[in-house]
């Protein structure tokens, strides 16, 4: 079992296969020109696996697969199959801008992936393009019914921006309730990569756009999850990911690994270890004490919250980390 030194059980896993996307999203990496790290900096599949089984060994239950986006990098179906047949019980799920589904979710569901998550920040095309900086909206609902059809659970993920998609998200909600799919509504990450213009909603914002509509009840918070989950009168669930709140990271039970090893105690700070050189190596001694290091140093909050100095924002690339 791995806990940090605040108590945390730290049983969530988010592995990055690669930094490369195929959008350009406001909030992400608008900028950034479409290239690609070298192959020879990433680690292979085999590579990956020897740490997720490591991890799984070490207490993990939990994995989710992040870009970039992860449906760029060729095999990913052969690589989710590995971890499925060393442990199918794992809860094993990918994170996705959905544009690639249409051709892939058949092989996704036959590797053994059990649940995605999909960006879809609007239902306009107009709002998706200004977001995403391409015409993509048609092929996402198309990769998202697709999914639908071959069996996987999904969730739908929108970040609410001010004068952007922020008179839509009833819209959004009723989509996915209609569809049957849980949906979380993102706070905004402030960080250096993103179009310095753009604001995102706080949680309260989001709850008083919904509650417009709709009456709805808190629910006790299950502290495996990163959102904070509301019922409506009718049953359906809706949830609202709040990374400035004080109270956010009391139950963080999550480590990141990117595509060229880095591993990631918080979301916020760039403080990482690289286990590239002890895993090609096949040092798994090596790897096992790097990631009881990065554990116990993984600090206790991120500086996202309302005491944080507000010109303060992360430098970290969510291209790398799938956020």
């Amino acid at each position: 079992m791995l806990v940090d030194s605040f108590g945390r059980t730290i049983n969530y896993l988010r592995v990055s296969v690669t930094q490369r996307c195929n959008f350009r999203c406001q909030y992400c990496m608008p900028e950034k020109p479409f290239t690609w790290v070298p192959r020879e900096d990433l680690l292979s599949y085999e590579d990956l696996f020897k740490f997720i089984k490591l991890s799984i060994d070490k207490g993990v239950n939990k994995v989710r697969i992040t870009g970039g986006e992860p449906l760029l990098r060729e095999g990913l179906d052969k690589f989710l199959a590995m971890i499925y047949n060393y442990k199918p019980e794992i809860d094993l799920a990918i994170t996705t801008n959905g544009y690639l589904l249409p051709k892939s979710a058949q092989k996704l569901k036959d590797s053994g992936l059990k649940r995605i998550n999909v960006s879809l920040d609007s239902l306009k095309e107009d709002v998706v393009k200004k977001i995403s900086q391409k015409n993509v909206l048609k092929t996402v609902l198309k990769g998202i019914q697709t999914a639908d059809d071959v069996g996987l659970k999904i969730k739908i993920n929108c970040v609410p921006l001010k004068n952007i998609n922020d008179d839509e998200l009833i819209e959004l909600l009723e989509f996915s309730k209609a569809k049957g799919y849980p949906i979380r509504f993102i706070e905004f990450m402030e960080n250096n990569h993103a179009n310095a213009s753009i604001k995102g909603l706080t949680s309260d914002e989001i709850l008083e756009n919904i509650s417009k509509k709709y009456d709805f009840v808190k629910i006790p918070r299950d502290t495996s999850s990163p959102a904070q989950y509301y019922r409506l009168g009718d049953g359906y669930e809706f949830g609202v990911i709040e990374p400035h709140k004080d109270d956010f990271c009391k139950g963080c039970n999550r480590l990141r690994l990117t595509a060229e090893g880095h591993l990631i105690p918080c979301l916020y700070f760039e403080d990482a270890m690289n286990i590239k050189k002890a895993v090609e190596s096949n040092d798994l001694k090596e790897v096992e004490n790097i990631l009881e290091t990065v554990v116990r140093n993984k600090p206790e909050k991120n500086k996202w919250g309302k005491d944080s100095n507000e010109n303060e924002k992360s430098s970290r690339a969510f291209y790398e980390t799938g956020g």
